[in-house]
C-alpha cells in the first residue's frame, strides 16, 4: 500500500495530554487510534490491520481444535437476562450494562458478553447427547458502561472482543475442553508474540466453578499477581490462598481495657501501644444487600497485618445466602449509622459486638453475620475494639465458636507469603493486564435458561457450559506495553500492521524514485506486506514516523541508490544491513524469518 493514495498516515508530534500510560499514549500519537468521546475510539486503518491479525491468529488456532464462528445480536431482551438473574446487577446502581426501551416499552441491554443468548440458542438446536460437545465463537463489539474509562483501549466502554462458549454432556468432558482451549490460548498468545502468564481467578459475575485468567505482566497492570519463582503457582490476587507469617505472641499477663483516643488505625495503636500489628484483630463492618431488598450486616475479623478480600467475602456470602448479592459495602454512610444501629462506635469495634446494636424497627437482618479469616481465628490473645469510642480492650482465650463465627480464608495473599508450611518457596508479586479469561460455567445458566439435552438413557439433563474470552483490542494494547522503546512501537512481526516500510529519501531523483518502484512490485508479487511512504516530506519526517508506528522492518532508499544499494533497518534490535537491491528480498525474507520464530 502506498501512504499517498492508500494508506494516510495520521501521526502527531505532541503527546496528548488524556493518555496516562505508554501504550495509549503511543497508540494516539502513531494515529492508530482517534479519540470520539470518553473510553470510545475510532480504529483507524493502520489499527484495524492490527487487530485483522490478531483476528486470524485466534481463528487458527480455534478451529484446530473444533470452534465453530458465528455472530450473535448486540441488542439483548432484558427478559433473558432476568431469567439468569443478572439483569438487576448488571443495570442497577453502578452496573456496567447499557440499557433502554424500544418505542414498545420493552427493555433491552447491550451486551458486555452473551452467555444468555448464546444458552437461549442452544436449548433450541442441541436435544441429545450425540450433538455433543459442541463450541461457538464470535470476534465482535462489546459495550459496558464504565465508571472511569482510562488507559485507553484496556478500559473503554467499547472495544472488541473474543468471546466463546462450548456445550458438553458431562463435567469431565467439559474440564477436558476447558484444558484444550487453555492450550489453544497460549499458542494464540504467544502466536501473537507476547509473553504471558496463566493465573487462577475469580469468576466474578461471570460465575462458574473455575476460571483462568492469562494476563501480560506490565508496571502499568491493574491487577496483582502473585506467584512462585518456581512457577509452581500463580494466581490473581483476588483468588490466590498462602500461608501467613507467624504472629508475635501478646503477652499472658495483659488484660483489661486501654484508652486509645484518637487511635483508629492499626499503625497508630502500635505506635502509640508499643504492639505488633500481629496482636490485634481488627473488625470491619460491611452491609450485604442481596435481591429481594434483603440486607445483612457483616462484621468481618482479621489479623491487623492483613487485609480484607473483597471479592473473597462476596464469594463467601453469595455461598451463605440463597439470594444473588447485589452490593458489598462497608458502613460507613453516617445516615445509614443513625438510622439502623445504636451508638455505634465506628472505629472501635470489636468481635463481641453484641446483636442488640441493631434497632428493633430495621428493615436489616436482626442477627450479625460473623465472619473471620483463619489468620485471626488462631490467637488465643489479643486486643480488639471495646465497643466504646476511643477504648479498646485486650482479650484473653476469647471463643469465636460460642459467638457463632464463621471460620472461611478471607485475606488477601501478599508477596512474603508461603504456600505450604514445609515449603520454604515465597510468594512474589507483579502488576498484570487481563487479556483472556476461560470459565468452567458448570450448569448455572443451563438451569436458568432450561438449556437441556436427552442422554444415553433418555434422561433430559442440564447442559455443561464453558465460557472463553480474549480482549482483541486489550492483546494490541498490551503488545505495545511489552514492545517499545523510545521512539515509538515496536510490534512483534506477527501483528504488525505491515511487515516493512519502505522509506524513499528524496522523491525528486528519478534514480531512487525507479529503484523504490521495483522494490515495493517485487515485494508485492511476493506476498510481503509492504507499506511504500511516498509522501513529499523531507526524510526526518518519514524516519520518525517509521519509528514511531513500529514497523518491523525499514527499507531505507537514499544516495547509494546509485550503487543499486539500500539499508535494510530492524526495528526491534536496531540492526542495519547496507545490501544490494538484487539481494534485498533474500536477506529480508531470512531475517523476518528469524523474527517470526523468536516471537513465536
Amino acid at each position: 500500500m502506498r501512504v499517498t493514495t492508500s494508506f494516510p498516515l495520521g501521526t502527531l508530534r505532541d503527546t496528548p495530554s488524556e493518555a496516562e500510560i505508554i501504550s495509549h499514549q503511543l497508540l494516539l500519537k502513531a494515529g492508530y487510534i482517534r479519540r470520539v468521546n470518553s473510553g470510545i475510539y475510532a480504529y483507524m486503518p493502520i489499527m484495524l490491520r492490527v487487530i485483522e491479525k490478531i483476528s486470524a491468529i485466534i481463528d487458527r488456532e480455534l478451529n484446530s481444535i473444533g470452534c465453530t464462528k458465528l455472530l450473535l445480536p448486540q441488542l439483548h431482551p432484558a427478559d433473558l437476562w432476568k431469567k439468569s438473574e443478572r439483569w438487576e446487577g448488571y443495570t442497577a446502581g453502578e452496573g456496567i450494562m447499557f440499557n433502554l426501551k424500544d418505542r414498545q416499552g420493552k427493555e433491552f441491554g447491550l451486551a458486555p458478553t452473551h452467555e444468555e443468548v448464546i444458552t437461549s440458542i442452544a436449548s433450541e438446536i442441541i436435544n441429545s447427547y450425540k450433538q455433543l460437545p459442541q463450541c461457538f465463537y464470535q470476534i465482535q463489539t462489546k459495550f459496558r458502561d464504565e465508571i472511569r474509562p482510562r488507559f485507553g483501549l484496556m478500559r473503554s466502554r467499547e472495544f472488541i472482543m473474543k468471546d466463546g462458549y462450548s456445550f458438553h454432556s458431562s463435567e469431565k468432558d467439559l474440564a477436558s475442553f476447558y484444558e484444550e482451549v487453555g492450550n489453544a490460548y497460549e499458542n494464540i498468545f504467544k502466536s501473537c508474540g507476547i509473553d504471558t502468564v496463566g493465573v487462577e481467578a475469580d469468576s466474578g459475575a461471570i460465575g462458574g466453578a473455575s476460571s483462568k485468567e492469562f494476563m501480560v505482566t506490565a508496571d502499568t497492570g491493574e491487577d496483582s499477581i502473585l506467584f512462585t519463582q518456581s512457577g509452581s503457582y500463580a494466581a490473581n490476587i483476588e483468588k490466590a490462598v498462602s500461608i501467613p507469617s507467624q504472629p508475635i505472641p501478646l503477652k499472658d499477663n495483659i488484660s483489661g481495657l486501654i484508652e486509645t483516643p484518637q487511635q483508629k488505625t492499626i499503625l497508630e495503636i502500635c505506635e502509640k501501644n508499643n504492639l505488633d500489628p500481629t496482636q490485634i484483630i481488627k473488625v470491619v463492618v460491611f452491609l450485604a444487600q442481596f435481591e429481594g431488598k434483603l440486607e445483612v450486616p457483616i462484621l468481618a475479623c482479621i489479623r491487623g497485618d492483613q487485609h480484607i478480600n473483597e471479592v473473597k467475602l462476596f464469594n463467601l456470602l453469595n455461598k451463605l445466602y440463597s439470594s444473588n448479592l447485589l452490593n458489598l459495602g462497608k458502613i460507613e454512610d453516617k445516615n445509614i449509622i443513625e438510622e439502623n444501629l445504636v451508638d455505634f462506635p465506628i472505629g472501635f469495634i470489636g468481635p463481641d459486638l453484641d446483636n442488640n446494636t441493631i434497632k428493633a424497627t430495621s428493615n436489616w437482618d436482626k442477627k450479625w453475620t460473623r465472619i473471620i479469616d483463619h489468620s485471626a481465628s488462631n490467637l488465643s490473645s489479643f486486643l480488639s475494639g471495646a465497643n466504646k469510642v476511643n477504648w479498646h480492650k485486650f482479650f484473653q482465650e476469647f471463643s469465636f465458636t460460642s459467638k457463632d463465627y464463621i471460620v472461611e480464608d478471607i485475606r488477601n495473599a501478599k508477596k512474603g507469603d508461603r504456600i505450604k508450611d514445609d515449603d520454604n518457596e515465597e510468594l512474589k508479586e507483579k502488576k498484570g493486564i487481563e487479556i483472556g479469561h476461560i470459565f468452567q460455567l458448570g450448569q448455572k445458566y443451563s438451569e436458568k435458561l432450561n438449556a437441556k439435552f436427552s442422554d444415553r438413557d433418555g434422561q433430559l439433563k442440564n447442559l455443561w457450559m464453558g465460557c472463553y474470552g480474549i480482549g482483541v483490542t486489550r492483546i494490541a494494547q498490551a503488545a505495545i506495553e511489552q514492545n517499545h522503546d523510545k521512539k515509538g512501537i515496536c510490534w512483534p512481526i506477527q501483528i504488525s500492521p505491515f511487515e516493512v516500510i519502505i522509506i524513499p529519501t528524496n522523491l525528486k531523483d528519478p534514480i531512487q524514485i525507479e529503484l523504490t518502484e521495483q522494490i515495493y512490485k517485487n515485494f508485492l508479487i511476493n506476498k510481503i506486506d509492504v507499506l511504500l511512504d511516498d509522501r513529499d516530506e523531507r526524510a526526518g519526517v518519514k524516519f520518525k514516523d517509521a519509528e514511531l508506528i513500529g514497523i518491523p522492518f525499514q527499507i531505507i532508499i537514499g544516495r547509494d541508490s546509485i550503487k543499486k544499494e539500500v539499508e535494510l533497518i530492524c526495528r526491534t534490535n536496531n540492526t542495519k544491513f547496507k545490501i544490494s537491491s538484487d539481494k534485498l528480498l533474500e536477506k529480508f525474507i531470512s531475517e523476518s524469518e528469524i523474527m517470526y520464530n523468536k516471537n513465536s
